[in-house]
């Protein structure tokens, strides 16, 4: 089977992309993990990856201070080097170009955690707990050149209990975003995903499967 050759951009610890690492190590899934990528030299997952037997690289982007241009070019290179065909952001903490978005449009995901559109940006589970909402959660999308704002893929729901806090919460939302994450990048690897995010062939005649998200069956 060709399997889509994946990279993954972190700057820290790397929790999705372990679970993606998970999900790839099985060799009938539809993607490898090829490359993980960090903006940071010290992040804790590139050792992580590393340690799983996946090529990994850092471009430092505070090498490129005020020259935005020249780290996603930096990066770009990186990954033309490593032949990749699909690009995840999994905690990756920069704000990317347009010129580079378009670049990689409908082949790159991000998973951002809140039920977008609520909730772009930093601080989601502090902001959903002040906004007294009752559900929170994550969202799968493809990335787009504004910020949050791709045509969503999958997302997952949790309640807001009584007594949560920020950290609780939040522990709450990746145990979600580590099922939905795998999953999305399965269906963009299979070719199903269209431009608007909707999965291509994808039937889902009962109707309580309809809302579950990712549903179940194929």
């Amino acid at each position: 089977m060709n399997r889509a050759r994946t990279a993954v951009l972190i700057s820290g610890r790397g929790s999705n992309m372990a679970a993606l690492l998970d999900a790839a190590a099985d060799p009938a899934f539809p993607a490898a993990i090829s490359l993980v990528l960090s903006n940071r030299a010290d992040a804790a997952g590139l050792e992580r990856a590393r340690a799983a037997g996946v090529a990994t690289a850092a471009v430092e982007s505070r090498g490129f201070r005020g020259d935005r241009a020249g780290f996603e070019a930096a990066m770009q290179a990186v990954l033309e080097e490593h032949a990749i065909e699909l690009v995840l952001l999994a905690g990756f903490l920069r704000v990317l170009t347009e010129g580079f978005v378009r670049r990689w449009q409908g082949r790159m995901l991000n998973i951002h955690p809140s039920l977008l559109p609520a909730f772009p940006g930093l601080d989601t589970h502090e902001r959903a707990l002040a906004a007294g909402v009752r559900l929170h959660g994550c969202t799968v999308h493809l990335v787009s050149p504004g910020l949050d704002e791709g045509p969503i893929l999958a997302q997952a729901a949790v309640p807001v209990l009584p007594g949560d806090d920020a950290d609780s919460l939040a522990a709450r939302v990746l145990q979600q975003e580590h099922r939905i994450y795998p999953a999305a990048l399965r269906w963009l690897a299979e070719g199903r995903v269209g431009p608007d995010g909707r999965l291509r062939d994808a039937p889902c005649p009962d109707p309580a499967a309809a809302l579950r998200n990712p549903p179940d069956g194929p």
